[in-house]
């Protein structure tokens, strides 16, 4: 979840490693430092607090320093210090550090290393390795020429390193020397002219180079300002894939936005279109993805579909169970990723697993990807991170296009996995009994999503005046059925995320079972009520909450069918198909959250205790 940033080049570092990390802090806002390599010293500058009190404090020391490395943190081990924060120097000061990830076996490797002379300022497991990387810099083998020694260094150390990692390495005395490594968590490069970079996240250098290469688990970099190298942990030479990035640096900026997420809200109409361009075919009667790589009799063998996320992305994955098990008519099981590899399920020997992950480096997603292929099964993904290691292990997938998503609370990356989910449930439809007809109805119910979505962002300022007549409260329950359960969850999560309000979702029907309990005047509830089969049992839900003075927030389909007088306050969206009804649904309970933290002082873009792509289990 930490952002790592590194520059070795021909110009100062650490503004370039600050500007580095401004765009890297929603993975983590705990603390942050530089470590900046000038002749044979290292300085280490490093604060709790945003990237923006790190910027001040390098201001100040003006560093000419041509080569750095810096972190910012979501704490793990340790609690939010300076003495925890990143990066760390090791007890000789030679070596100094960054890491993202989990050490697991820390504490015997600290132990070790204090039998042997070293001593430790913090709590965390990344300073165990720092020191153990300069235990075996001291013992190399100093007439060793073949072997840089850095590089020899770190090899050596991560072969007793269980646990995960995406580290950045620099040293006293080798000045224009970067060492990168992974295993489960992201790390790559940046190609420059005269310059390299290394980070966590492609936005960190996507300012300075649209050249990146994508590192592996189990592979080491070592950088100067003119090459780079890469081997495994086994000495192997690794000839690399430079790939070009496809956005610019101006889509992760903010613009006149106020915050990040209110900016992505307001994206979901182009983000929608970018998810669907190309992808219909010629009479418009299905989807098309070039990139499943299964031919129709392979597609017709299977019997059952696997849906694995986290978070965000599960309850999109609850939203296709709903889709393709209505259109294509094939069972549908929805499992957490971060608990799939831990049980032992019974699969059937011709499921298909899908793994849907926005950053395609959630780990959990990740690991339930690569049990599922040791199984023997084919999977699947779709990801909005191109290049990322989902979509480089997977068997096969679908790029969302959003472009950059920056705010830690998910939104148009979720309306372009709900759209992508209702596009493979007719893909999968017309591959069986679905009819010309009806493929033809839902390909322009799709076409349509993204004027239908602007439409409702029309109706913001009427969406913020309700939301802050709600903005004090502090329980709310999000109630709906069908495929609109899993939105409710999805608001819910939203709030939770960005303003701290205790939230619930549950079908709607099943609030009689228990969670009517919750039901008065202090705690709302959002009932997704559009217009279908389950309409009228919705309105005895909420005449049953308004019984027992529960305040009601509606949302539904435009037209009569919903009466003015059966909720408090109503939000009206455009009638359309029922397979995208989920994404339109959406957009009100974004807007509500997001102006209902907002009203509460609450920063929206980097909430407490989250952080965005979450690399540790």
């Amino acid at each position: 979840m930490c952002g790592i940033v590194g520059y070795v080049g021909k110009h100062a570092a650490s503004s370039i490693l600050v500007e580095g990390l401004k765009h890297l802090e929603y993975r983590g806002y705990d603390s942050s430092g530089l470590a900046l390599s000038e002749g044979n010293d290292i300085e280490v500058i490093k604060k709790t607090g945003r990237v923006a009190v790190l910027a001040g404090l390098a201001q100040k020391r003006a560093s000419k320093a041509r080569m750095g490395i810096s972190h910012t943190r979501w704490a793990t081990h340790g609690g939010v210090t300076d003495e925890n924060a990143h990066p760390h120097l090791s007890w000789d000061g030679k070596i100094a550090l960054v890491h993202n990830g989990v050490i697991e076996n820390y504490q015997a490797l600290r132990t070790f290393l204090e039998g042997e002379g070293a001593t430790f300022r913090s709590e965390t497991d990344s300073e165990a390795l720092a020191n153990l990387i300069a235990y075996h810099y001291a013992r190399r083998d100093k007439n060793d020429a073949a072997h840089n020694p850095l590089v020899s260094a770190v090899r050596q150390s991560l072969l007793h390193v269980e646990g995960t990692y995406g580290i950045a390495v620099i040293c006293s005395e080798l000045p224009d020397e970067i060492v990168g490594a992974r295993k489960g968590s992201p790390l790559c490069i940046g190609v420059g002219q005269g310059e390299n970079l290394i980070a966590s996240d492609v936005a960190a250098f996507v300012g300075r180079t649209q050249n990146v290469v994508y590192l592996d688990d189990g592979q080491i970099v070592h950088l100067t300002r003119d090459d780079f190298t890469i081997t495994t942990i086994g000495e192997e030479t690794v000839s690399p894939v430079i790939n070009q990035i496809d956005w610019k640096i101006e889509e992760a900026e903010l613009g006149s936005f106020t915050h990040f997420m209110e900016k992505e809200i307001f994206e979901q109409p182009q983000a929608l279109e970018n998810a669907m361009r190309g992808r219909f075919s010629d009479d418009e009667s299905t989807a098309k993805f070039g990139g499943l790589n299964l031919d129709a009799r392979e597609w017709r063998q299977i019997d059952r579909i696997v849906f694995c996320g986290c978070g965000t992305a599960w309850h999109a994955c609850l939203v296709a169970e709903y889709l393709i098990e209505r259109y294509a008519r094939i069972p549908v099981e929805v499992e957490y990723a971060s608990e799939f590899r831990y049980r032992n399920a019974p699969l059937d020997k011709n499921a298909l697993f899908f793994v849907v992950s926005q950053s395609g480096e959630t780990i959990d997603t990740l690991e339930a990807l690569r049990e599922a292929q040791r199984k023997g099964f084919r999977v699947l993904g779709i990801t909005n991170g191109v290049g990322a290691t989902i979509a480089r292990e997977s068997d096969g997938g679908v790029y969302q296009h959003s472009g950059p998503e920056i705010g830690v609370a998910s939104t148009k990356a979720f309306t372009a996995q709900l759209l992508i989910s209702g596009m493979l449930s007719l893909y999968l439809g017309r591959m069986r009994d679905l009819s010309f007809g009806d493929g033809r109805e839902m390909v322009q119910a799709f076409k349509s999503v993204p004027g239908l979505v602007s439409q409702i962002l029309d109706q913001a300022d009427k969406i913020k005046a309700i939301a802050e007549r709600y903005a004090d409260h502090q329980d709310f329950l999000f109630l709906g059925r069908q495929s609109m359960f899993p939105i409710a969850l999805e608001g819910a999560l939203k709030l939770k995320e960005i303003s701290y309000i205790h939230a619930e979702g549950y079908p709607a029907a099943e609030m009689k079972h228990g969670p009517i309990a919750l039901i008065s005047e202090q705690c709302p509830s959002v009932v997704l009520s559009p217009h279908g089969d389950t309409l009228q049992k919705v309105l005895s839900n909420i005449a049953e909450t308004r019984a027992r003075k529960g305040r009601v927030i509606a949302i539904t389909s435009a037209g009569k069918d919903f009466p003015e007088t059966a909720a408090d306050d109503i939000i009206r969206i455009p009638s359309a198909h029922s397979c995208v009804m989920p994404i339109l649904a959406t957009i009100p309970l974004q807007l509500l959250a997001y102006h209902i933290a907002c009203k509460r002082g609450c920063d929206v873009d980097k909430p407490r205790n989250l952080a965005k792509s979450v690399t540790v289990e």
